[in-house]
């Protein structure tokens, strides 16, 4: 795991606002593979299309925040408040979810294959064509989520 001083996760995160706002011209996507993060407030940062895979976010608070498209396979989000993110079309493939609240979150088309979602909270959630093949589930909130032309299989 990578530690990250708050000056450099202030510059990366600098950057990537400016390669968003350019159309991917300026400044660089924040790539944040394998960075320990954890304890980190990013309440509604925009980390869309960034890269966090195997990235250490156990704790983190993420509300309202912008994920979509952003890669998280292999990430911890352990005790994670996502609650209002939008993680639409986000890579969570093996990702560590557990105990995570993820109430109100948009993860529409996600990628949670694998993932462990177990004593996750996505209560009101909007699950829509996400693939929750082969997730751990076991003791999940799901009341109330939209899980319309979601695999579950």
């Amino acid at each position: 795991m990578k530690q990250l001083t708050k000056e450099e996760l202030s510059e990366i995160l600098k950057q990537h606002k400016i390669w968003l706002e350019s159309g991917h011209k300026l400044g660089s996507r924040a790539n944040l593979s394998g960075a320990y993060l954890s304890g980190v407030t990013l309440y509604r940062a925009n980390l869309s299309g960034a890269n966090l895979s195997r990235a250490d976010l156990s704790g983190v608070d993420l509300v309202d925040a912008n994920l979509s498209g952003a890669n998280l396979s292999g990430a911890n989000l352990y005790k994670a408040d996502l609650v209002d993110a939008n993680l639409s079309g986000a890579n969570l493939y093996r990702a560590n979810l557990f105990s995570t609240n993820l109430s109100g979150a948009n993860l529409s088309g996600a990628n949670l294959e694998e993932a462990n979602l177990e004593e996750a909270n996505l209560e009101e959630a909007n699950l829509e064509e996400a693939n929750l093949e082969e997730a751990n589930l076991f003791r999940t909130n799901l009341s109330g989520a939209n899980l319309y032309g979601a695999n579950l299989f």
